[in-house]
């Protein structure tokens, strides 16, 4: 069983269509493999949720090289920062703050020792799940201006949202999930506990 089916089995029924989604978006084809789980795992990562990360990472390593896989974390990493700095930037009513250079280190960016496109796509996502509208614009803009098409940057963007309702619904089950209601004990079952008490 990979990763990801392991994963997928810890979502409760409450989250049925959170289930369905990730085993949707773990057929998809439309991405190359290096576009998808490095997608999946900057995603992964955005999220914070340890689960989530490792499954990702795993299932990641059969398809990525190591410096692909470094590339997905240095998105996760540099839009984490660039994020909170553009999100203020954007959102302040001060345009003084605007004007100012941001003085952050970001050289990956330009750098990122993949595909520069991959590199976009994968900080799209991240600053979708970290909710930057500056930072979205910016890197849709650069993805459209590369050539990449409009269903590509949606696809990447609906990975992220499923990426973020997975760690979620993860995170809502608890610490021992029962996955579905069927693993629920039965009354009688019940009963017989309370009647050996």
């Amino acid at each position: 069983m990979s990763s990801i089916e392991q994963l997928s089995d810890r979502i409760p029924d409450f989250a049925k269509d959170v289930r369905l989604n990730l085993t949707s978006l773990v057929a998809d084809e439309t991405l190359s493999p290096q576009r998808k789980y490095g997608l999946l795992l900057a995603s992964a990562i955005a999220t914070r949720n340890a689960a989530l990360i490792a499954a990702i990472e795993a299932a990641a390593s059969a398809v990525m090289t190591s410096v692909a896989i470094a590339a997905a974390k240095a998105a996760a990493s540099v839009m984490a920062m660039n994020n909170v700095y553009y999100r203020f930037a954007h959102l302040v009513s001060n345009p003084e703050y605007k004007m100012m250079p941001p003085r952050l280190r970001m050289n990956v960016i330009g750098n990122p020792g993949v595909d520069k496109s991959d590199f976009e796509l994968w900080s799209l996502a991240v600053s979708a799940i970290n909710g930057c509208g500056a930072c979205i614009d910016a890197h849709e803009k650069t993805l459209r201006a590369a050539g990449v098409n409009f269903e590509a940057i949606q696809t990447a963007v609906r990975f992220a949202a499923i990426m973020q309702s997975v760690a979620i619904a993860i995170e809502a089950a608890g610490p021992n999930p029962l996955k579905r209601e069927t693993d629920l004990p039965l009354p009688s079952d019940r009963l017989r506990c309370d009647a050996t008490r």
